[in-house]
């Protein structure tokens, strides 16, 4: 028998993780299990130093977007439909989006991660890479891949 005590949905606030929530919210429901939504902020200028060529652009300092995360996190929770999620956690990282995500999970002892996958094509894939690729590649645990749009099986 399949059971889930802890459920991991990282979230990049795209239209993708909203749905992922909307899977993880409906298993969580389903399980009485716990959800941990989770934002990993990367700041480009440390994680990939050619994307930043002239110099960084003016950003507000690193605990106000990390504040602004959370509160985006908050948001999130609040409009996603399935409202019989008794315990949710929110948690906002720095870092490399698929290292924190895996450790993360390996940290909490996550059951199952679910998330977004954006279905980018080919030549973006191979170009940049897919977070939810070396997720499932590197998780300890298994990863439910949620595309957008799709068949939906969860009724709001």
């Amino acid at each position: 028998m399949i059971t889930l005590h802890r459920i991991l949905v990282p979230s990049d606030f795209s239209e993708h993780s909203k749905n992922a929530l909307r899977y993880g919210a409906a298993f969580a429901e389903k399980f009485g299990a716990e959800v941990y939504l989770l934002h990993v902020f990367q700041d480009l200028a440390i994680f990939q130093p050619d994307a930043v060529t002239v110099g960084p652009p003016a950003m507000p300092p690193i605990d106000e977007m990390l504040a602004a995360a959370r509160t985006a996190l908050q948001r999130s929770l609040q409009d996603c439909p399935i409202k019989n999620v008794t315990k949710c956690h929110l948690e906002v990282r720095e870092g490399a989006p698929f290292e924190e995500i895996v450790d993360f999970a390996k940290e909490t002892d996550i059951d199952l991660i679910v998330m977004g996958t954006h279905g980018r094509g080919w030549l973006a894939h191979v170009l940049l890479g897919s977070v939810t690729e070396k997720v499932v590649r590197k998780a300890p645990c298994p990863v439910l891949t949620v595309r957008h749009p799709e068949h939906e099986f969860v009724q709001d």
